[in-house]
């Protein structure tokens, strides 16, 4: 098990009753700690012939930072959601710790998608725009302050400096070109703490959905708030939604910053695509993503 003490709940949950279920259960536990993406990652690397699987015990900023090595290693993963978001467990079906740790017991796998922006994979949603200014104004201080509400803190204060840009987009070959203030595209359900991508999005429907918010004012922007919650962007006039597997995105002006899964990794002009199926991850038996 690699464990970031950095999340949010990385130092200071009780992990010692779900650790001994873990060993009663048959399932020997390594513990590492990392305190660094690449620390990570070179963890994994280093112990990926000698393990059946690996646990990550962190946020979602952590666990998309080992995508790349799970690849290399083609390892299954289990995840332990420390975070202040947990987006990826909430696409999975896990809910709290306790069902996590049970998740590991139980066994169950599954297959999911991951996306690609300009080379760098991701799980949940990558932004350009307000998204970017949200990540920004979310400090870890915030995060330990306000928790679940961080992000509600943190969009308030990205609305006072936010700047609307042009946008060109190419979908599996159709082109779009608007204004907008704020572009993501998800890979996996959930984004921000619990909004849904797109109501009919699952992290293995081997698919991307973009949606691009049209320019608009933070009272009209409040109104959206339900909708943008439960992933209902067709319901409204102000939102451009799209799915494809190929998506091209290009920006005036250029050079924007685009976040995946809350960490900064690349800039526009971007090419997004999926790769289906790409890691074997640990599900609850009830996991919609087993149940359909």
């Amino acid at each position: 098990m690699v464990r970031n003490p950095g999340s949010r709940q990385g130092d200071s949950a009780d992990l010692d009753a779900g650790l001994e279920r873990l060993e009663a259960a048959g399932v020997h536990v390594d513990q590492q700690l990392s305190r660094s993406a690449d620390q990570t990652r070179d963890i994994i690397r280093k112990h990926c012939n000698d393990v059946d699987f690996v646990i990550i015990g962190g946020g979602d900023g952590t666990i998309s930072s080992s995508a790349s090595v799970l690849l290399e290693c083609g390892l299954p993963f289990a995840i332990l959601p420390l975070g202040t978001a947990n987006d990826l467990a909430r696409s999975l079906g896990i809910e709290s710790l306790d069902q996590a740790f049970a998740t590991i017991c139980d066994g169950h796998t599954t297959r999911i998608d991951l996306g690609v922006v300009n080379d760098h994979l991701f799980f949940n949603v990558a932004n350009l725009g307000l998204g970017v200014h949200v990540t920004e104004e979310l400090t870890p201080e915030v995060k330990q302050r306000w928790g679940v509400f961080s992000y509600l803190k943190a969009l308030a204060a990205a609305l006072a400096r936010h700047r609307q840009f042009r946008v060109s987009i190419n979908v599996d070959g159709a082109e779009h070109s608007m204004r907008s203030m704020q572009l993501a595209v998800g890979n996996g359900r959930f984004y921000g703490g619990g909004n849904v991508v797109d109501q009919k999005a699952t992290i293995d429907d081997d698919l991307l959905h973009l949606y691009s918010l049209r320019p608009q004012t933070f009272w009209e922007l409040l109104t959206l708030a339900p909708l943008l919650r439960g992933g209902r962007h067709d319901l409204a006039r102000r939102i451009f939604a799209t799915s494809g597997r190929q998506l091209n995105v290009s920006t005036r002006p250029s050079g924007m910053a685009i976040h995946a899964d809350g960490e900064p990794v690349t800039q526009t002009p971007a090419a997004f695509s999926v790769r289906s199926a790409a890691l074997e991850v640990l599900v609850p038996a009830d996991s919609p993503l087993l149940n359909r």
